[in-house]
C-alpha cells in the first residue's frame, strides 16, 4: 500500500515538474537524458558481475552527483583491495555525475539511478541482487529502502552528512522518516554534529559511528601528479605565471570574478584566471561574459592541442577536471558561496596548498570552513571589494599567499584516515570469502 501511495505522489510531482523541465530545456538549454531508465529502471550488463562463470556477490554504491563520485575515488579501490571476491556497481542521479563516474570507473557497471517508483527499483534489485547497498553521504528514497529492508539487504551510509537544510526538511516529516532512518544498518557520519542529527531522526546510537570525511583521503597533495602536470603543459603555464582559479562557480560569481580580474590586470601582469563553472548548461553564458572583457580568452573544449596562445582567461568547459586544475592554482575562490547553494568543497584546493577564499554562504561545508578559519587558513570575501583586496594581497605578498596555502594543506593532511576507518566498519556486512 505504501509503495503505491509513494508512486502516486511521485507521478503527481512529475506531472507538475514536467512543464518546468521543458522550459529549462528550451530556454536554458538544461537537458536531462535517460528518461526511459529513470522511469522504468535501467537494463544492466549483469554478466560483467560474474567471476569465472559464477555470479559474484555485488555491492551497490550510490553517489548522487560529482562530489559523491569523487568520494568513491578514494573508497572504491580500498573496498576492492579488502574484498576481492565482490563486484561493485555504481549509480548516480545527475547527468554530470554519470559522465564522471563512467570516466573514473570504466571497468565497473555504472548506471543512472532511477526515480523511486517501486517497479523501477525492483528491476534494479532483480538484476543486481546486491549483498549490500552503500549510500555516499545520504540520499533517502522510501520505496528503495523499503524493498531493501524486505529483501534483508543491509543499507550503509558512508561519509554521512546532514546539512541544516536537509535536517530541517526530514524533521518536518519526522513521523514518516523515523521508521526509514531507524532501519539503516549502519551510518558513518563525518562529524559528531551530523551524528546527533542522524540519531535524532531515528538511527540507533549503536549503529551511528563518527569516522571523519573520506573526501580528505581523496584529496591530492602532490602537484606533480600526471593529470595536473598534463593540464599545466597543455595550458602553457610557466613558473612565472600566477594562477587564480575560481572553481564550481554559479551566477553572479563569474561576473564578480571577471570584474576583479580586469581591475587587477595592470597591477598584477603575471596573474591569469582559470574559471570553472559548476553546471555545464551555463558554459555558453559564461563564455559570453568572458568574451565581453576584451581580454585574451580560450575555452578548454575548443583547443585540442597544447595552448600556444598566451591567454589571460581560460574557461574550463569540461566535466571532471576541476580536481586536477586545482593543482595548477596559486590562489583560489571556491564558488557556490555567494548565493543560496551553500558552497562547494574546499578540500581539494586545501590539499594542494592553494591560498583559498570563498563567500559567506558555506552552510554545506560548515565543519571544513570552521577548521580553515580557526587556523587562519582561508579568507571569506563578501563582495567585489573584499575579493579584490584578497587577490591583490596574494599577488603582492608571496609570504602571505604561501602561508595561507601551507596552513590549509596542514589541515587537509591532519584529517586523513577516514577511508581506513570506513572499511573496518563495513567488515560485519561484507563477509570475506
Amino acid at each position: 500500500m505504501w509503495a503505491w501511495l509513494f508512486n502516486a505522489t511521485y507521478l503527481s510531482a512529475l506531472a507538475v515538474w514536467t512543464p518546468v523541465a521543458l522550459w529549462q530545456r528550451w530556454v536554458q538549454g538544461k537537458r536531462r537524458g535517460g528518461w526511459n531508465d529513470r522511469f522504468w529502471g535501467p537494463q544492466l550488463p549483469v554478466e560483467s558481475l560474474a567471476t569465472d562463470g559464477k555470479s559474484a556477490p555485488t555491492v551497490w554504491l550510490h553517489a548522487v552527483s560529482v562530489g559523491e563520485v569523487n568520494l568513491l575515488v578514494a573508497l572504491l579501490p580500498a573496498l576492492k583491495e579488502r574484498y576481492p571476491g565482490y563486484r561493485f556497481a555504481i549509480s548516480t542521479t545527475t547527468d554530470t555525475g554519470l559522465t564522471l563516474a563512467r570516466q573514473r570507473f570504466p571497468s565497473e557497471i555504472v548506471f543512472r539511478f532511477p526515480l523511486d517508483f517501486s517497479w523501477a527499483i525492483a528491476k534494479v534489485l532483480r538484476q543486481l541482487k546486491p549483498a549490500a547497498v552503500v549510500l555516499a553521504e545520504l540520499e533517502i528514497w522510501p520505496n528503495m529502502l523499503s524493498q531493501l529492508q524486505r529483501a534483508r539487504v543491509p543499507v550503509i551510509v558512508v561519509n554521512g552528512r546532514l546539512s541544516e537544510k536537509s535536517f530541517a526538511r526530514y524533521r518536518w516529516g519526522k513521523s514518516l522518516m523515523v521508521p526509514i532512518f531507524r532501519n539503516l544498518s549502519l551510518v558513518l557520519p563525518q562529524t559528531e554534529g551530523y551524528r546527533e542529527r542522524f540519531v535524532e531522526l531515528g538511527v540507533p546510537k549503536k549503529r551511528c559511528r563518527v569516522v571523519g570525511s573520506i573526501k580528505f583521503d581523496a584529496a591530492q597533495f602532490d602537484r606533480q601528479n600526471p593529470a595536473t602536470q598534463g593540464l599545466r603543459t597543455w595550458a602553457g603555464i610557466s613558473d612565472q605565471d600566477l594562477i587564480w582559479l575560481a572553481g564550481s562557480t554559479s551566477a553572479p560569481e563569474e561576473e564578480i570574478v571577471l570584474q576583479v580580474f580586469q581591475q587587477l590586470r595592470a597591477k598584477c601582469p603575471r596573474l591569469r584566471l582559470v574559471l570553472v563553472p559548476r553546471h555545464r548548461e551555463r558554459f555558453e553564458e559564461v563564455a559570453k561574459l568572458c568574451s565581453q572583457t576584451k581580454l585574451t580568452f580560450i575555452r578548454r573544449s575548443q583547443v585540442s592541442h597544447e595552448a600556444t596562445q598566451h591567454w589571460e582567461i581560460l574557461l574550463v568547459d569540461t566535466i571532471g577536471e576541476l580536481s586536477a586544475w586545482w593543482g595548477v592554482a596559486d590562489l583560489g575562490f571556491v564558488g557556490g558561496s555567494m548565493g543560496a547553494r551553500g558552497g562547494q568543497s574546499m578540500i581539494e584546493p586545501s590539499g594542494y596548498g592553494v591560498a583559498i577564499s570563498f563567500g559567506p554562504n558555506t552552510a554545506n561545508f560548515r565543519d571544513v570552513v570552521s577548521m580553515l578559519r580557526d587556523a587562519e587558513a582561508a579568507v571569506v570575501v563578501r563582495n567585489v571589494e573584499e575579493m579584490q583586496a584578497f587577490v591583490q594581497r596574494c599577488c603582492m605578498d608571496e609570504n602571505y599567499r604561501s602561508t595561507l596555502g601551507q596552513r590549509a594543506q596542514e589541515i587537509a593532511k591532519s584529517q586523513t584516515g577516514a577511508t581506513t576507518r570506513t572499511i573496518e566498519a563495513l567488515a560485519p556486512y561484507l563477509p570475506r570469502s
